[in-house]
């Protein structure tokens, strides 16, 4: 068999730290990275790239379109990508790129560490190792996070734990594999791609998380909706809104074929997901406003689902439901039908 030959893309984040009087900073060229795992060699062939050298925590939807951007110019060349990344929003980067780059019959694996790489303890290298082991894995396909031992899928990753080394769950969906030394040990097969890899270019980042607290008054509301296009609603349990706000949500909307304005009603409860049809407070808001529901998704893939579809345009309400309830790298059960 043939040597896989992958790609690593570099960001920063703490992997790629040292301390310093300032405390962790990302400093670490790609190349310095990688010499801290000569190991990787008996694994596979790769190429390093920097993309940038920031903590994540700096990390903005350009950055996104970067990666994305990096993937394209490099996809012929190599078997699979791994993006070096910071903890803090590799969430968002893995859901963005599960919407940027779909259908690739490659893995494009994002994994960073809560110690740094260049540290006497770290588990930086054990996750590198294990994104090689899962990157050379023939059935390995789309975007995935490898962290702690576990693949998750780039829709469901969620970070839950500021520095214990298994800080990424899979929300409301099984984690895809665990690697175990160099056996991957799968439990849920990608579906093989619905067609050539599809690449795409534009964001729309006017979306706004608004996280409900008891009282929340309407005021904010319109000055909300004339600086975004679309909210993001963390509502109480199953969801819903409380009654002062559903009619300055109505205004504030208008209809969708001439404002262009959405509303998404998540829940601020992390698993289970939203369910607005059980409770008054959510059967009022069907039946006042025009909303879609995010249901078990992560509030990462909701915000980065609704950059891409308002970037992508979709002439009605209804074209706009059937594109948010379409389900893009597992990152929903949810049936619009």
């Amino acid at each position: 068999m043939p040597r896989k030959k992958l790609l690593f893309i570099t960001t920063g984040g703490t992997i790629a730290s040292v301390r310093t009087p300032q405390g962790l900073r990302p400093v670490l060229s790609s190349g310095e990275l990688l010499d801290q795992m000569p190991a990787l060699g008996a694994l596979c062939d790769f190429d390093t790239r920097a993309l940038c050298s920031i903590d994540s925590t700096d990390m903005t939807p350009a950055h996104w379109l970067a990666m994305a951007r990096a993937i394209e110019e490099s996809y012929d060349r190599y078997d699979g990508f791994i993006l070096c990344h910071g903890t803090d929003t590799l969430a968002y980067s893995a859901a963005a790129l599960s919407y940027l780059v779909q259908d690739s019959a490659k893995p494009i694996i994002l994994t960073g560490s809560q110690q740094p790489i260049s540290g006497e303890i770290t588990d930086a290298k054990k996750n590198l190792w294990d994104s090689v082991v899962c990157a050379i894995d023939d059935e390995s396909r789309g975007v995935m996070v490898v962290f702690g031992g576990l693949v998750i899928a780039g829709t469901r990753a969620k970070k839950n734990k500021t520095i214990s080394y298994d800080a990424f769950a899979s929300v409301n969906f099984p984690h895809l594999a665990q690697v175990q030394g160099e056996k991957l040990v799968r439990y849920i097969a990608a579906p093989p791609p619905a067609g050539p890899v599809r690449f795409y270019h534009r964001l729309d980042e006017r979306v706004f998380l608004l996280k409900l607290t008891p009282g929340m008054g309407p005021w904010l509301l319109p000055a909300i909706f004339s600086q975004y296009d679309c909210v993001v609603a963390e509502s109480f349990g199953a969801g819903g809104l409380p009654r002062q706000l559903v009619e300055g949500f109505a205004a504030g909307l208008g209809r969708y074929e001439e404002t262009g304005k959405v509303l998404i009603l998540t829940t601020q409860v992390t698993y289970e997901g939203s369910d607005a049809g059980i409770y008054e407070v959510g059967r009022r808001v069907k039946d006042r406003l025009a909303f879609l529901e995010a249901h078990d998704m992560t509030i990462e893939a909701a915000i980065t689902k609704s950059m891409w579809l308002l970037a992508a345009g979709c002439p009605t309400f209804e074209a706009l439901q059937r594109q948010f309830y379409r389900r893009v790298n597992f990152d929903t059960f949810y049936d619009a039908t």
